[in-house]
């Protein structure tokens, strides 16, 4: 019997979507295509845990994919979220709510001196790339290997054998020409940035990264990685664009930028900016955000955003992330669940590297250091898809692929960690 289905109501749940949707899901992340096995269906959520349609109770680190910094059905949110339905669910037309949610943002992040919202992660790339070319009238763009920046045709590419290589396209109906203008180069290599520049410096609009990797698992950048991406970017008179759609106000409040010391020219933000509902934004300098219409030329609109359901989500988390931090105690607790993973892995004597920043942290299953795609790629996920089902048996809910990361919330206890610890010893004592 496959993982996964002896959950006989989530079983019959998944069979009942897949009449309706592709593959039963509304995104590939959600069907444990890396694992094996049927998605689990979830029918509620409250703190720190996920119940599904069997009853059956999961101490959650994925925290949908990262918004859930404070856990599931926060009060705050909960609260802000019934007075603002009461109101009416969207009007097309400027809200209070707009202005609150652009305030917090603009005092938390210093960089952005204006902020335009979106209803999600991959709009405020998408937005991002286009602001960047409209502002220095050049096409070329640069991202890095294993890094993601949603689905975005023009950066859902792959690398070549080359160091730096135009970009070939990474999914069927994602043109050769959409992707014409994308240059990838391997994260963590201040020397093939700088060769990429120093051959097309003058017509590369923007480079776009993510400060803290996410999406090959954990990957830190180097000090001198981090220098090179502001220094060569200046140089060239090109953008630096940090993608702060996962990392923004959960390494810190400021995001990866403040933890790190990072001086981005534009910001794009998702997940805990909304507190759960879809919400992204991206904002820069005022002379940045300028070029946007209708002050100036470039084009980016959206019916939903700054919808006030999201808006009063977004202010309620944010606000709550200033008045009462969660960081120090997601930070204890991140790192007695890295130190309690790394003692068990090797009691078991299984190979591994743990990458960990603040509250995000990624069990890679490998004997070698993770700085790259290349790196990550050499991980044994069929050991990982072992150790997920194992987990999951255990009450444990882990993201689905090796190349995620798992999330620690406010919400989790020392005896969740604990309990967490003790059923990961289990399983890689059996793997």
């Amino acid at each position: 019997m496959l993982p996964g289905t002896t959950r006989p109501k989530s079983h019959d749940a998944f069979a009942r979507a897949k009449t309706f949707m592709p593959g039963g899901v509304n995104s590939p992340a959600r069907a444990f295509g890396a694992v094996g096995g049927e998605p689990i269906v979830i029918d509620h959520a409250k703190g720190a845990h996920l119940f599904d349609l069997d009853g059956h109770r999961y101490l959650d680190y994925v925290g949908s994919w990262g918004p859930m910094i404070f856990g599931h059905a926060f009060p705050p949110v909960v609260a802000a979220l019934q007075k603002a339905i009461a109101r009416g669910t969207s009007y097309g037309a400027p809200t209070p709510g707009e202005n609150e949610l652009a305030e917090a943002i603009l005092r938390i992040v210093p960089s952005i001196e204006k902020v335009r919202l979106v209803s999600s992660g991959t709009e405020a790339t998408m937005s991002a790339i286009r602001l960047a070319r409209g502002v220095t009238g050049r096409d070329l763009i640069v991202k890095f290997a294993g890094n993601y920046h949603g689905h975005v045709d023009s950066l859902l590419v792959a690398a070549g054998s080359a160091a730096a290589t135009l970009a070939v396209p990474d999914s069927p109906g994602v043109t050769a020409g959409a992707s014409a203008n994308t240059l990838v180069l391997a994260y963590n290599d201040p020397d093939g940035l700088r060769a990429a520049f120093q051959e097309q410096g003058d017509q590369i609009a923007c480079v776009i990264f993510e400060p803290i990797c996410g999406n090959m698992g954990v990957v830190v950048p180097t000090e001198e990685f981090l220098a090179s991406l502001r220094q060569t970017t200046r140089d060239h008179d090109a953008l630096l664009v940090c993608d702060e759609v996962m990392t923004g106000f959960r390494v810190a409040l400021g995001g990866a930028q403040q933890r790190l010391g990072i001086d981005p020219d534009i910001t794009t933000l998702g997940k805990i900016v909304g507190g759960g509902l879809p919400v992204g934004a991206y904002g820069g300098s005022d002379q940045i955000m300028a070029h946007l219409l209708p002050e100036g030329k470039v084009f980016q609109s959206g019916t939903l955003s700054g919808n006030p359901l999201a808006t009063a989500a977004g202010v309620a988390t944010l606000r709550a992330l200033e008045e009462t931090p969660p960081y120090g105690k997601i930070e204890s607790l991140a790192a007695r669940l890295e130190t309690g993973l790394r003692q068990a892995a090797e009691r078991a004597g299984i190979a591994h590297q743990i990458a960990r920043v603040g509250s995000m942290m990624t069990l890679f299953f490998t004997e070698q250091p993770v700085t790259s795609w290349d790196d990550a790629s050499q991980c044994d996920t069929a050991r990982f898809a072992q150790y997920f089902w194992g987990m999951i048996d255990r009450g444990i809910y882990l993201p689905c692929s090796q190349y995620e990361a798992l999330f620690v919330s406010a919400a989790h206890t020392e005896d969740d960690i604990d309990q967490t610890i003790a059923a990961a010893a289990e399983v890689l004592e059996k793997l």
